[in-house]
């Protein structure tokens, strides 16, 4: 029989609370006895823009930002109920994207 497991990948803008938030489901999974791996940081998705300051005579001077999409991946092996029960009453903070696959 192969082994269970449930991957989580998080998205955040911010780095911290992602790191928070990979922490807090991590001891989580850990508290019932299930095994993790991770979390794995994934590459940073880097967004540029550049944006004129005015639109008429000063086309030179030009602004520039970025969105930067921090990224983190999860495993836990062999699952119980215990453990995907607990993971669901899990609260977790606003701004992390959760995907799960089981």
């Amino acid at each position: 029989m192969a082994k269970q497991r449930i991957r989580i990948r998080l998205k955040a803008y911010d780095h911290r609370l992602l790191d928070q938030s990979a922490a807090q489901i991590v001891e989580t999974a850990q508290r019932t006895g299930a095994d993790v791996v991770g979390p794995v940081p994934l590459p940073t998705r880097i967004e540029k823009f550049t944006v004129l300051r005015s639109p008429f005579i000063d086309k030179d001077s030009r602004e520039q930002f970025e969105i930067r999409t921090h990224k983190r991946l999860i495993d836990i092996l062999d699952p119980s109920s215990k453990t995907v029960d607990a993971l669901m009453r899990l609260s977790l903070a606003a701004g992390v994207d959760i995907d799960i696959k089981m």
